[in-house]
């Protein structure tokens, strides 16, 4: 693996230290499935991999849920033969139903079963960060929890930590064991977890990763109505509320002026959005999602653009 050169932060008190953008592997599970982002080249997520690697991004995030293992698939396919690997970090708890749908589960056996075919797939002897992906149902989170532990305890897993949970979820079962990192939707356009959860991982020391900064491809300077219809039927944001009215406008316009910021700045859009996330201090790093080799340098700059105090209201509409 190439010298990291890239701004790096210790994640929660885990003792990672991981670069500040991280590769996320979610629209390489490609698609198909109920949450997909569409067709994906798997040549092209190879080599977006690869040149996130060689530019010194040391953490990959996926899931067993993306694509039912594809993902998983894809990156132990990158990661063969590195002689430095970076950390792997994937999720648990979403698993394949009737019509390549998600099923929620959260059962001793089925984290287990599913933990083992992750590091199968990963080709990993051991997963760094491993996350029950939902607190679904919230009834078993404690006993998903404890699986975790136990695959801590045996060496399956390094790291435990949890997505999509809330302050009282955390807490429930950190009476179990602590909860080492947290991953959250956060962007300018998902701003919920600022009121709560955010303040609570930073007083508490939860690590805290983020995914979806760019909202979900909305503040990329790319996106127009045009390009929203055009959405491919296997493509999740197609249902998704955050690409329809009433909230498309409001969006549309925070993505305009994040352009106007870029501009400025003479970045692309999309560093513009990664770098906004990151000016959270409860925030450590930032999932970004690469579908090719070609998307990795311009948002790389997210990891290194500081915005001002005066950029931040600008693209906040203040």
């Amino acid at each position: 693996m190439a010298e990291t050169t890239l701004a790096t932060a210790e994640l929660g008190s885990t003792g990672l230290e991981i670069t500040r953008v991280g590769f996320g592997a979610w629209a390489i599970g490609g698609g198909g499935w109920q949450f997909g982002w569409g067709p994906q080249d798997d040549m092209q997520s190879i080599a977006a991999i690869h040149h996130a690697v060689d530019r010194g991004i040391n953490w990959i995030d996926t899931a067993a849920g993306y694509g039912f293992g594809h993902s998983e698939e894809i990156v132990g396919r990158a990661l063969e033969g590195m002689g430095e690997r970076p950390y792997v970090f994937t999720k648990c708890s979403l698993i394949e139903g009737p019509g390549r749908t998600v099923v929620n589960s959260l059962k001793r056996d089925s984290v287990r079963s599913e933990c083992e075919a992750s590091i199968a797939r990963l080709r990993v002897d051991a997963i760094d960060l491993y996350q029950i992906h939902w607190p679904r149902p919230d009834a078993d989170i404690e006993e998903g929890w404890a699986a975790l532990v136990e695959l801590r305890d045996e060496g399956l897993v390094r790291h435990i930590g949890v997505s999509n949970f809330s302050v009282e979820q955390m807490q429930r079962i950190a009476a179990i064991a602590p909860v080492e990192s947290l991953q959250p939707l956060y962007s300018m356009i998902d701003r919920d977890v600022e009121a709560e959860i955010l303040p609570f991982c930073e007083r508490e020391g939860v690590g805290v990763i983020v995914y979806s900064p760019m909202g979900s491809g909305m503040l990329t300077g790319a996106m127009t109505r045009e390009r929203i219809e055009a959405f491919p039927d296997d493509d999740w944001r197609k249902g998704s509320a955050r690409f329809h009215e009433p909230a498309l406008s409001a969006n549309l316009a925070t993505a305009e002026r994040v352009r106007g910021v870029a501009a400025r700045h003479g970045v692309a859009p999309g560093a513009v959005a990664i770098a906004w996330a990151l000016r959270n201090p409860a925030v450590d790093a930032a999932i970004v999602g690469f579908r090719g080799p070609g998307q990795v340098e311009e948002l790389l700059a997210g990891a290194a653009l500081a915005l001002s105090d005066e950029d931040a209201a600008e693209l906040e509409g203040r």
